[in-house]
């Protein structure tokens, strides 16, 4: 079984990361480590743990590609059956391989996913999805998300759909996305074996910026990709609605007055774009559809809803909720 772990400029967690894989109960894997050329003790750390544990291999890049590149430097080499991706700021439990490899191989599985620890998701009971299935718990944010970690891939599967490089912070999504569309069986372990840890300094933690919004016309492009098949189709665009929604949440946190309304009318323009009561029904609660009727209905009225959700919020913070 083979461990890709992409690192750049980690140093602060990525012992703990290199330490929750060392200790695993599935004991014959190989963690292949790409270091995307990085500027502080990261890469380092990783050679320590290469020269004192035979299991880990390095790979230094020259120069900084990003999460997709490395990701798929590290798949080319993987001689495992399987394989898993680990982000290198995140940890997971010891037996987070050997659980998902057992849920793969008990249920018939063609993949199999944990729960994960530190994103608030809903969980429910181990099972064994249908593509439909898990489309329907990603766009309810239940069980689990399109991320590529928290999952066990068979090898093949996993060389037959690189990331793309091109998508910047939504190569997951595509990637996941793809293997949906080869897949019959999901075996699903509620416990929750990944952990996900929040960095203030990470591409999804760091606000608002055009690099992020790439995922509008990603989600955009799945909803034409899959277009004949409702129940997925129906998922995918209240994916890309709660995408839009809390986009425009975080907008209003940062930049100008201008920059802000320009953000609001772009997210404003996907919610229409993907709108339908159908798709409304997926919502994970009822703060989100209000969210999403607001948006659909204009700039002014998700203004206004975002500063009553700031004004509740504030007051329950300070115990007066």
């Amino acid at each position: 079984m083979s461990v890709i772990v992409p690192v750049y400029n980690v140093e602060g967690y990525l012992e703990a990361c290199l330490a929750s894989l060392a200790a695993q109960t599935y004991f014959q894997i190989e963690v292949i480590l790409v270091d995307d050329a990085s500027t502080d003790g990261s890469g380092r750390i990783c050679d320590a743990w290469a020269a004192r544990d035979g299991r880990f291999q390095v790979l230094h890049l020259p120069e900084n590609r990003g999460p997709s590149v490395a990701r798929n430097r590290g798949v080319s080499l993987a001689s495992g059956d399987y394989i898993a991706f680990v982000d290198s700021d995140d940890y997971v439990e010891h037996h987070f391989l050997e659980a998902l490899y057992d849920a793969l191989k008990e249920n018939r599985g063609e993949i199999s996913i944990c729960g994960s620890e530190g994103l608030h998701l809903k969980a429910g009971p181990a099972r064994l999805l249908s593509p439909e299935e898990a489309a329907r718990c990603m766009a309810r944010r239940a069980l689990f998300l399109w991320t590529a970690w928290g999952k066990l891939f068979p090898a093949e599967l996993a060389k037959q759909i690189p990331f793309d490089s091109q998508a910047l912070c939504c190569e997951d999504l595509l990637f996941f996305y793809q293997v949906l569309k080869r897949v019959r069986r999901i075996a699903y372990v509620p416990d929750p074996l990944y952990h996900y840890v929040y960095r203030e300094g990470s591409i999804i933690n760091h606000g608002v910026t055009e690099e992020r919004c790439t995922v509008l016309p990603v989600l955009d492009w799945i909803c034409g990709d899959v277009a004949g098949f409702p129940e997925i189709e129906t998922c995918f665009h209240q994916i890309a609605m709660d995408t839009a929604v809390r986009l425009a949440m975080q907008s209003m946190e940062i930049g100008t007055e201008s920059s802000v309304r320009d953000y609001l009318k772009r997210f404003r323009n996907t919610v229409r774009f993907h709108f339908s009561w159908r798709a409304l029904t997926l919502c994970p609660d009822k703060k989100s559809v209000a969210a999403q009727l607001a948006l659909c209905a204009g700039v002014p009225a998700f203004g206004a809803l975002a500063v009553v959700y700031r004004l509740i919020k504030s007051m329950r913070k300070n115990g007066r909720g």
